[in-house]
């Protein structure tokens, strides 16, 4: 065969395969974008500012390189958390990048900064076109060099430019450069830390007309600030101290005001786990976590809950607030959070409202407390205020030095004014330091710990009581 034939040959061979790897450079290229609505989604919610979530979309991928846009991702997303992996097939995710700069007024005419602009200064039924190289601008007041060179500052009130600028997009968005082993449909599972999402428990009390029974509903607080929706999830929240490390990549999302939406009360919504060392509380349906958004989920209602109401007696060490309360006796509300006090369910931490019903018949608030995670069987006590009607003093009435024994004794007398028409018992705290012993007392009392002890004493309607004690502590 001529030489000139095999040459000829050759070339449409080499053509053939330059073609070749060129479209195949092509579709490795072309972009896959996810936008569709995920098939499932599970969000799971931590009281610190924590939340995972979990959801599933399908998409048709190709073997080999794929360029994929998964929109619609939360923008405070903690992007070295991300996890991607198909169900029914094999991927490599080879690159990520997390693209958050999102389309606005001010990032638009950032881009635009040194690029010619084009704008309408309006006068009445008057537009006035304005063009020049933009060079810096505060909301619509913008400083233009026109074409003459000349510095104009001029307010305008519509902008044309010629194109989106490079890098802005309209949802965040994860960028990834993904191997798929075939061609085919995958249901992709993506999985990610974000901040912006919390809840807390909420809690309304009503007592009884004696004090002594009260009725509790728990509520739950979600609120939705991670930068996106999440339609028809499945929620689970989290109750524990869930430790973590303060470094990492925040995108905080901006504060705005929360809508408020309740759901209706019925049966109990969530059904409670253990979960490692914390408590799973899982919605047993779906709900829709809007962004911006704060949602209360009715989470238990008890009844006939027993009580009891303490007084106390309780100076501090701290001298500004010993002065400005050493008179004051405080009102707790107690009770057992346990199943033969038709409760025993593990109680998120939350704050507890406490109402109760006036000679109407109406409602109203008398005092509020922050509670911890309570375990059951633990007993919840919450501080609802200061007695109008019960005032106690405390004062030194002796103290002994005795150095050579090796021990000081100090002599104290609290005094307790009920001016209420009804008999009441008060709980004295003393806190105590070192190596100590009560060697005179009038009441007897009782050790809660080495450094806290305490009386009950009874005082009559209208009366008066005192108690008188002596504690002597041993020198170091």
């Amino acid at each position: 065969m001529d030489k000139r034939i095999w040459l000829l040959l050759g070339i449409v061979i080499l053509t053939i395969a330059v073609l070749t790897i060129s479209t195949e450079l092509n579709k490795s290229t072309e972009k896959v974008i996810i936008e569709n609505i995920p098939k499932e989604v599970e969000v799971t919610i931590y009281n610190s500012n924590l939340a995972v979530v979990k959801e599933y979309r399908n998409k048709f991928l190709t073997k080999g390189l794929n360029h994929v846009f998964y929109e619609g991702v939360a923008s405070s997303i903690d992007p070295t958390s991300v996890k991607l992996k198909a169900l029914n097939g094999n991927i490599e995710v080879l690159e990520q990048n997390y693209k958050y700069d999102l389309i606005s007024f001010q990032k638009i005419l950032e881009k635009y900064l040194g690029k010619n602009i084009t704008g309408y200064q309006i006068y009445g039924n008057n537009k006035e076109v304005v063009e020049g190289t933009l060079l810096s601008f505060s909301g619509k007041q913008v400083i233009l060099k026109d074409k003459d060179g000349k510095i104009n500052i001029v307010s305008l009130d519509n902008f044309i430019l010629p194109e989106l600028p490079e890098g802005l997009i309209v949802k965040p968005t994860l960028e990834w450069l993904i191997n798929a082993a075939e061609t085919k449909n995958y249901t992709l599972e993506l999985s990610y830390l974000t901040s912006g999402m919390t809840w807390r428990a909420d809690y309304v009390a009503v007592v009884n007309k004696d004090d002594t029974e009260l009725d509790l509903n728990g509520w739950v607080t979600i609120t939705n600030n991670a930068g996106t929706t999440f339609r028809n999830a499945s929620l689970k929240l989290v109750a524990g101290e869930v430790h973590r490390v303060t470094e990492g990549i925040r995108y905080p999302a901006p504060r705005k005001m929360y809508a408020m939406e309740k759901e209706a009360i019925g049966q109990p919504q969530f059904r409670e786990e253990k979960f490692f060392e914390y408590h799973l509380y899982t919605l047993k349906r779906k709900t829709t976590l809007k962004n911006r958004e704060q949602k209360q989920i009715s989470l238990f209602d008890a009844h006939n809950i027993r009580a009891e109401k303490e007084y106390v007696y309780d100076p501090s060490w701290s001298w500004y607030s010993w002065y400005r309360d050493q008179n004051k006796v405080k009102v707790m509300l107690n009770f057992k959070n346990s199943e033969e006090n038709n409760l025993g369910i593990p109680l998120p931490k939350g704050i507890v409202r406490v109402f109760k019903r006036d000679s109407e018949g109406k409602l109203q608030f008398i005092g509020e407390d922050r509670i911890d995670h309570t375990p059951k069987d633990e007993t919840i006590r919450i501080f609802l205020g200061y007695a109008f009607d019960i005032r106690a003093e405390k004062k030194q009435k002796d103290v002994e030095y005795n150095k050579p024994k090796g021990y000081d004794t100090y002599t104290w007398e609290i005094t307790i004014r009920n001016h209420k028409d009804e008999d009441i018992m008060v709980t004295v705290i003393e806190r105590v330091w070192g190596d100590w012993e009560i060697v005179e007392e009038n009441y007897p009392h009782e050790k809660e710990s080495n450094t806290k002890i305490k009386w009950r004493i009874p005082v009559k309607a209208n009366s008066n009581a005192t108690l008188t004690y002596t504690i002597r502590y041993k020198r170091w």
